[in-house]
Protein backbone atom coordinates (compact mmCIF):
# COMPACT_ATOMS: atom_id res chain seq x y z
CA UNK A 1 0.00 0.00 0.00
CA UNK A 2 1.30 3.28 -0.56
CA UNK A 3 1.22 6.53 1.40
CA UNK A 4 -1.23 8.57 -0.60
CA UNK A 5 -4.18 5.93 -1.24
CA UNK A 6 -7.49 7.46 0.40
CA UNK A 7 -8.94 6.12 4.31
CA UNK A 8 -12.49 4.27 3.31
CA UNK A 9 -15.42 5.12 5.82
CA UNK A 10 -18.61 4.30 5.85
CA UNK A 11 -21.88 4.58 7.97
CA UNK A 12 -25.30 3.37 7.89
CA UNK A 13 -26.26 7.04 7.16
CA UNK A 14 -24.54 10.66 7.00
CA UNK A 15 -24.29 10.79 11.06
CA UNK A 16 -21.00 9.03 10.45
CA UNK A 17 -19.47 12.57 8.76
CA UNK A 18 -19.07 13.79 12.76
CA UNK A 19 -15.96 11.02 12.63
CA UNK A 20 -15.43 12.00 9.32
CA UNK A 21 -14.70 15.54 10.30
CA UNK A 22 -12.72 14.77 13.16
CA UNK A 23 -10.13 12.51 11.17
CA UNK A 24 -10.41 15.15 8.33
CA UNK A 25 -9.18 18.12 11.58
CA UNK A 26 -6.58 16.09 12.83
CA UNK A 27 -5.16 14.63 9.50
CA UNK A 28 -6.17 17.13 7.03
CA UNK A 29 -3.40 15.77 4.42
CA UNK A 30 -5.46 12.16 4.19
CA UNK A 31 -8.05 11.96 1.17
CA UNK A 32 -11.22 10.54 2.49
CA UNK A 33 -13.52 8.74 0.56
CA UNK A 34 -16.83 8.30 2.49
CA UNK A 35 -19.93 5.85 2.01
CA UNK A 36 -23.25 6.52 3.63
CA UNK A 37 -25.81 3.37 3.07
CA UNK A 38 -28.66 5.79 2.95
CA UNK A 39 -30.65 3.18 0.93
CA UNK A 40 -30.50 1.30 4.63
CA UNK A 41 -31.08 3.49 7.51
CA UNK A 42 -31.27 3.02 9.93
CA UNK A 43 -29.53 0.10 10.65
CA UNK A 44 -30.60 -0.32 14.28
CA UNK A 45 -33.78 -1.61 12.86
CA UNK A 46 -31.80 -4.28 10.89
CA UNK A 47 -30.71 -7.67 11.56
CA UNK A 48 -26.92 -9.10 12.28
CA UNK A 49 -27.19 -11.14 9.01
CA UNK A 50 -28.43 -7.82 7.30
CA UNK A 51 -26.29 -5.31 8.28
CA UNK A 52 -23.08 -8.12 7.78
CA UNK A 53 -24.12 -8.07 4.21
CA UNK A 54 -24.37 -4.62 3.58
CA UNK A 55 -20.90 -4.01 5.34
CA UNK A 56 -19.13 -6.73 3.05
CA UNK A 57 -20.83 -5.31 -0.18
CA UNK A 58 -19.50 -0.90 0.83
CA UNK A 59 -16.11 -2.86 2.10
CA UNK A 60 -15.93 -3.71 -1.46
CA UNK A 61 -16.52 -0.46 -2.80
CA UNK A 62 -14.07 0.81 -0.53
CA UNK A 63 -11.49 -1.64 -1.54
CA UNK A 64 -12.57 -0.84 -5.47
CA UNK A 65 -11.46 2.68 -4.11
CA UNK A 66 -8.18 1.65 -3.18
CA UNK A 67 -8.39 2.37 0.06
CA UNK A 68 -5.58 2.13 2.90
CA UNK A 69 -7.81 1.83 5.86
CA UNK A 70 -11.54 1.12 6.30
CA UNK A 71 -13.37 2.97 9.28
CA UNK A 72 -16.48 1.51 10.92
CA UNK A 73 -18.14 4.96 11.38
CA UNK A 74 -21.36 3.30 13.01
CA UNK A 75 -21.80 1.99 16.16
CA UNK A 76 -24.56 -0.63 15.12
CA UNK A 77 -22.52 -1.36 11.90
CA UNK A 78 -19.66 -1.59 14.61
CA UNK A 79 -20.99 -3.90 16.68
CA UNK A 80 -22.98 -6.30 14.11
CA UNK A 81 -20.30 -6.61 11.20
CA UNK A 82 -16.90 -6.12 12.67
CA UNK A 83 -15.42 -9.06 12.91
CA UNK A 84 -16.97 -10.38 9.54
CA UNK A 85 -15.42 -7.88 7.61
CA UNK A 86 -11.98 -8.03 9.73
CA UNK A 87 -12.32 -12.04 8.72
CA UNK A 88 -13.39 -10.74 5.08
CA UNK A 89 -9.87 -7.96 4.67
CA UNK A 90 -7.66 -11.08 6.36
CA UNK A 91 -5.18 -8.72 7.21
CA UNK A 92 -4.53 -7.10 3.91
CA UNK A 93 -6.34 -3.54 4.51
CA UNK A 94 -6.24 -1.98 8.91
CA UNK A 95 -9.57 -1.91 9.54
CA UNK A 96 -10.87 0.47 12.81
CA UNK A 97 -14.24 0.65 14.38
CA UNK A 98 -15.73 3.11 16.46
CA UNK A 99 -16.30 0.84 19.78
CA UNK A 100 -12.91 -0.38 20.77
CA UNK A 101 -11.51 2.98 21.18
CA UNK A 102 -13.71 4.33 23.76
CA UNK A 103 -14.17 1.14 25.82
CA UNK A 104 -10.39 0.91 26.29
CA UNK A 105 -10.77 4.87 27.04
CA UNK A 106 -13.26 4.22 29.76
CA UNK A 107 -11.66 0.70 31.20
CA UNK A 108 -8.56 2.94 31.56
CA UNK A 109 -9.84 5.71 33.69
CA UNK A 110 -10.28 4.06 37.19
CA UNK A 111 -12.14 7.40 38.13
CA UNK A 112 -15.23 5.77 36.82
CA UNK A 113 -16.81 3.27 38.64
CA UNK A 114 -20.37 3.13 36.98
CA UNK A 115 -20.93 4.48 33.66
CA UNK A 116 -24.16 5.36 31.57
CA UNK A 117 -24.56 4.47 27.82
CA UNK A 118 -26.79 5.50 25.67
CA UNK A 119 -27.78 5.40 21.98
CA UNK A 120 -29.59 3.46 19.39
CA UNK A 121 -31.94 0.22 19.88
CA UNK A 122 -29.75 -1.88 17.99
CA UNK A 123 -26.26 -0.86 19.81
CA UNK A 124 -27.76 -1.33 22.87
CA UNK A 125 -29.46 -4.80 22.16
CA UNK A 126 -26.08 -5.62 21.10
CA UNK A 127 -24.71 -5.22 24.33
CA UNK A 128 -21.46 -5.13 22.92
CA UNK A 129 -20.01 -1.81 25.22
CA UNK A 130 -21.22 -3.92 28.83
CA UNK A 131 -19.45 -7.01 27.07
CA UNK A 132 -16.07 -5.60 25.91
CA UNK A 133 -15.72 -2.94 29.52
CA UNK A 134 -16.31 -5.88 31.40
CA UNK A 135 -13.69 -8.28 29.79
CA UNK A 136 -11.25 -5.07 30.58
CA UNK A 137 -12.63 -3.96 33.77
CA UNK A 138 -14.80 -6.76 35.58
CA UNK A 139 -15.51 -4.29 38.33
CA UNK A 140 -17.21 -1.73 36.32
CA UNK A 141 -20.85 -1.01 36.78
CA UNK A 142 -22.57 -0.67 33.51
CA UNK A 143 -26.16 0.86 32.74
CA UNK A 144 -27.56 1.28 28.90
CA UNK A 145 -30.65 3.27 27.78
CA UNK A 146 -31.58 3.00 23.99
CA UNK A 147 -32.08 6.48 23.37
CA UNK A 148 -34.20 6.29 19.64
CA UNK A 149 -35.20 9.68 19.27
CA UNK A 150 -31.84 10.97 19.52
CA UNK A 151 -31.12 10.39 16.08
CA UNK A 152 -33.29 11.41 13.78
CA UNK A 153 -33.81 14.90 16.46
CA UNK A 154 -30.24 15.51 15.78
CA UNK A 155 -30.69 15.12 11.86
CA UNK A 156 -33.94 17.45 11.76
CA UNK A 157 -31.59 20.21 13.64
CA UNK A 158 -33.06 20.07 16.85
CA UNK A 159 -29.83 20.33 19.28
CA UNK A 160 -28.26 22.60 21.09
CA UNK A 161 -32.35 24.57 22.01
CA UNK A 162 -35.19 24.38 24.15
CA UNK A 163 -37.03 21.38 22.25
CA UNK A 164 -33.63 18.72 21.70
CA UNK A 165 -32.76 19.34 25.88
CA UNK A 166 -36.82 18.71 27.14
CA UNK A 167 -36.52 15.60 25.23
CA UNK A 168 -32.80 14.93 26.12
CA UNK A 169 -33.67 15.10 29.93
CA UNK A 170 -36.41 13.17 29.48
CA UNK A 171 -33.71 10.23 28.72
CA UNK A 172 -30.89 11.21 31.04
CA UNK A 173 -33.72 11.28 34.07
CA UNK A 174 -33.47 7.32 33.80
CA UNK A 175 -33.15 6.75 37.69
CA UNK A 176 -30.44 4.53 36.84
CA UNK A 177 -27.91 7.58 35.56
CA UNK A 178 -28.35 9.37 38.84
CA UNK A 179 -25.23 8.01 40.31
CA UNK A 180 -23.01 7.45 37.30
CA UNK A 181 -19.04 9.02 36.80
CA UNK A 182 -19.17 8.87 32.95
CA UNK A 183 -21.67 8.36 29.77
CA UNK A 184 -21.09 6.50 26.59
CA UNK A 185 -22.25 8.52 23.40
CA UNK A 186 -22.48 5.19 21.69
CA UNK A 187 -23.87 6.66 18.44
CA UNK A 188 -22.46 8.93 15.85
CA UNK A 189 -24.57 11.90 15.73
CA UNK A 190 -23.84 12.40 19.93
CA UNK A 191 -21.21 14.76 19.84
CA UNK A 192 -23.75 17.08 18.56
CA UNK A 193 -25.57 17.40 21.66
CA UNK A 194 -22.56 16.40 24.10
CA UNK A 195 -23.11 20.13 25.39
CA UNK A 196 -26.53 19.15 26.47
CA UNK A 197 -26.08 16.12 28.21
CA UNK A 198 -22.94 17.87 30.46
CA UNK A 199 -25.72 20.63 30.98
CA UNK A 200 -28.09 17.90 32.46
CA UNK A 201 -25.51 16.61 34.64
CA UNK A 202 -24.36 19.60 35.76
CA UNK A 203 -20.56 19.25 34.04
CA UNK A 204 -20.10 16.51 36.89
CA UNK A 205 -19.44 13.78 34.85
CA UNK A 206 -17.09 12.81 32.35
CA UNK A 207 -18.24 12.19 28.47
CA UNK A 208 -17.00 10.13 26.70
CA UNK A 209 -17.91 10.66 22.67
CA UNK A 210 -16.22 8.41 19.96
CA UNK A 211 -14.86 11.23 17.21
CA UNK A 212 -11.57 12.24 18.87
CA UNK A 213 -10.60 8.49 20.41
CA UNK A 214 -11.26 7.22 17.01
CA UNK A 215 -9.77 9.88 14.74
CA UNK A 216 -6.75 9.23 17.11
CA UNK A 217 -6.95 5.61 16.52
CA UNK A 218 -6.43 5.56 12.93
CA UNK A 219 -4.05 8.30 12.77
CA UNK A 220 -1.84 5.89 15.05
CA UNK A 221 -2.14 2.99 13.03
CA UNK A 222 -1.80 4.59 10.21
CA UNK A 223 1.65 5.61 11.74
CA UNK A 224 2.34 2.25 12.48
CA UNK A 225 2.10 1.20 9.34
CA UNK A 226 3.85 3.73 8.17
CA UNK A 227 1.05 4.71 6.17
CA UNK A 228 0.12 8.67 7.08
CA UNK A 229 0.54 10.89 3.80
CA UNK A 230 2.16 14.24 3.78
CA UNK A 231 0.33 16.01 1.23
CA UNK A 232 -3.40 15.37 -0.17
CA UNK A 233 -3.72 15.65 -4.01
CA UNK A 234 -7.21 14.81 -4.53
CA UNK A 235 -10.57 16.10 -2.94
CA UNK A 236 -12.05 14.36 -0.46
CA UNK A 237 -15.33 11.80 -2.01
CA UNK A 238 -18.82 11.29 -0.02
CA UNK A 239 -20.84 8.58 -1.86
CA UNK A 240 -24.27 7.86 -0.54
CA UNK A 241 -26.34 4.50 -1.73
CA UNK A 242 -29.91 6.92 -2.22
CA UNK A 243 -29.72 10.30 -2.88
CA UNK A 244 -32.24 12.56 -1.63
CA UNK A 245 -31.64 16.33 -1.03
CA UNK A 246 -32.59 16.73 2.36
CA UNK A 247 -29.61 14.20 3.01
CA UNK A 248 -27.48 16.94 0.92
CA UNK A 249 -28.84 19.35 3.46
CA UNK A 250 -28.12 17.80 6.49
CA UNK A 251 -24.51 17.05 6.12
CA UNK A 252 -23.70 20.65 6.84
CA UNK A 253 -24.56 19.20 9.96
CA UNK A 254 -22.38 16.88 10.47
CA UNK A 255 -19.08 17.87 8.58
CA UNK A 256 -17.49 21.37 8.69
CA UNK A 257 -17.01 22.51 4.84
CA UNK A 258 -19.11 22.25 1.55
CA UNK A 259 -19.78 18.67 1.03
CA UNK A 260 -21.71 17.51 -2.40
CA UNK A 261 -22.84 13.79 -2.24
CA UNK A 262 -22.43 11.41 -5.09
CA UNK A 263 -24.88 9.10 -5.83
CA UNK A 264 -23.52 5.23 -5.99
CA UNK A 265 -25.97 3.01 -6.24
CA UNK A 266 -24.14 -0.17 -5.46
CA UNK A 267 -27.33 -2.73 -4.33
CA UNK A 268 -28.34 -2.51 -8.37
Amino acid sequence: MARNQPIGIFDSGIGGLTVANAVSGLLPEEEIIYFGDTAHLPYGDKSAESIQHYSLRITDFLLEKNCKLILIACNTASAAAFETVEKYLNGNVPLVNVIDPVVEAVAADLSIRKIGIIGTKGTIKSGVYEQKLKALRPDLETVALATALLASMIEAGFYNNSVSQAVINSYLAYPDFSDIQGMIMACTHYPLIEKEVASYFNQRIKIFNSNNLVANRVKKTLEQLDLLNDARQNPHHFYVSDFTESFEQTTKIFFQGEIHLEHSPIWE
